[in-house]
């Protein structure tokens, strides 16, 4: 632990020497840590350095094999969620754990629903009352009774908050909270942290946004291969330090060099796309070996304008063409049969089947070229299999055979890759393809949508992150209000003027030299 001139406070939540195996594999080795009342901790590692594991352990989800935990100055060892929950211990995940077809309410009190005196009837009355009030205090102005399911994503995040009030828990932990939120809805989030801290709660915060986790930490936790590497005041890392604890070594280069690659002939060219309430008049064109970004900001059309391309979502005008011809009516089937691949923005829900071996998940949308009479080849299916996992890094210690739900999300990224890059594609459509893995394979995927164009693939490149834009595309599109309404080309490049165009404050090129 790096010293500290500051005086310290008693943990509210303590770890020493946690241990975890599965199957004799060590995950967790020799883990200790601190929390205190009214302060973060940011938990920081790549994607199986076992950050999941110790929370599991911290919320009762798997018992340790060895070490002590205590929390409040008492022995804690969960047994059960229920019992983590109970001793004041809340878990905020990365996939929102709410029921979407209930009431705010009634997810906010679902185990402990009041009921009136003396009768098995529900208190609605109290329960409107009391979630109205915890609703105020996470600056959520909506009715108790509105269901999740009409919410959108920073208001369910608020609602998970909301549930950790309900249950007065004392440690908060938060996995990756800003992933789906857009710039309005983090900086609202951030201002709630500053509340819980300030009423003494303990907050352990989860993400691979670095510059996140060091403006909104107080101390730092990092974990690599399951052991403690560095730890200390946050303000005593930067992100260059932060990564190279995490993979042990310097990402001397975090993209790959530019090359002097030369867009060939339209591929994928999109007119006057129109969707009513989602975009209007979108057009442009993607070469062959070009990278196309398009930034923007949440809610823009970036997805609704990919997703429409592919054929998930309908579309009332405009037409997407490919190599010149018209892909009319669009839809998945046809996309493929075409050479379109889409890599979706959530691949837990559009992009895998999570239960699914890992082979059977690469596998999916190449069936049929390696089928002959209606059975397939199993022994060059296997090497096509091997093949592409080497191209996309995949590692799967437990083999081909391991359901793709127990891959970290770097290697769930990649799997969503594999299966696309297995079909051959002329045309790859990249729905935010890093969201939520850590920096290792982020470079990966950077190294990979480069080998892409390269190789003449047109690809379209959708991002939150401009540094990513900025270090991956050949020109960036920017969106707003579901329009395109700026295209900066490589002598343009600055991240200060696509942001200026995603709010409002640039004209389109061909308005400027008017």
């Amino acid at each position: 632990m790096i010293p500290s001139d500051r005086p310290r406070g008693a943990p509210l939540l303590e770890a020493r020497g946690i241990g975890k195996s599965f199957g004799g594999a060590p995950v967790l080795e020799g883990v200790s840590f601190s929390l205190e009342a009214g302060r973060v901790l940011g938990l920081v590692g790549e994607n199986g350095a076992g950050k999941s594991t110790l929370m599991n352990v911290l919320g009762g989800v798997v018992a340790p094999d060895a070490g002590r935990m205590t929390l409040g100055r008492e022995d804690y060892r969960p047994r059960t969620p229920a019992e983590a929950s109970s001793r004041g211990i809340a878990f905020i995940h990365q996939e929102l754990n709410l029921h979407s077809n209930l009431s705010i309410a009634e997810n906010l009190f679902l185990a402990r629903l009041p009921r009136r005196r003396f009768t098995p009837f529900l208190d609605r009355g109290w329960l409107a009352s009391r979630t109205g009030e915890i609703l105020a205090a996470v600056g959520l102005e909506v009715s108790p009774w509105t269901p999740v399911s009409e919410l959108a994503a920073g208001e369910r995040q608020l609602v998970e908050i909301a549930r950790a009030l309900a249950a007065d828990a004392r440690v908060v932990i938060l996995d990756e909270p800003t992933t789906s939120l857009g710039s309005a809805e983090i900086a609202r989030l951030f201002a709630l942290l500053a509340r819980l801290k300030g009423e003494g709660r303990g907050l352990i915060y989860i993400s691979h946004s670095l510059g996140d986790v060091l403006s909104q930490a107080d101390d730092v936790l990092v974990l690599r291969d399951g052991a403690v590497v560095a730890s200390g005041l946050a303000e005593s890392f930067d992100e260059p330090s932060l990564i190279r604890h995490m993979v042990g070594r310097t990402l001397a280069t975090v993209f790959p060099p530019r090359s002097r690659r030369r867009p060939g002939d339209p591929v994928l060219e999109v007119r006057a796309l129109t969707r009513p309430g989602a975009f209007r008049d979108v057009s442009f064109t993607v070469r062959r070996g070009e990278v196309l970004g398009l930034s923007g900001l949440m809610g823009a059309g970036r997805t609704e304008v990919v997703r429409a391309i592919f054929g998930l979502d309908r579309i009332e005008s405009g037409e997407v063409r490919v190599r010149g011809e018209p892909l009319t009516p669009p839809s998945p089937r046809e996309a493929v049969a075409r050479g379109l691949a889409l890599v979706t923005e959530d691949r837990r829900d559009d992009g895998l089947l999570l239960e699914a071996s890992v082979a059977d998940n690469l596998a999916l949308a190449a069936l049929g070229a390696h089928a002959r009479r209606g059975l397939i080849d199993g022994p060059g299916l296997a090497r096509a299999l091997a093949a592409q996992a080497g191209q996309v890094r995949l590692e799967t210690a437990g083999g081909f055979a391991r359901a793709a739900a127990t891959l970290s999300g770097g290697n769930q990224q990649k799997v969503v890759l594999g299966k696309w890059l297995l079909t051959r594609p002329s045309v790859v459509l990249l729905d935010e393809p890093t969201r939520g893995i850590d920096v290792g394979a982020k470079q990966q995927v950077y190294q990979l949508v480069s080998d892409l164009a390269d190789a003449g693939t047109a690809v379209l490149l959708v991002c939150s992150e401009i540094e990513e834009l900025l270090g991956l595309a050949d020109r960036i599109l920017v969106m707003r209000q579901g329009a395109v309404v700026a295209e900066l080309p490589p002598e343009d490049f600055d991240q200060e003027r696509i942001l200026a165009a995603a709010l409002g404050g640039v004209a389109r090129p061909e308005e400027e030299r008017e």
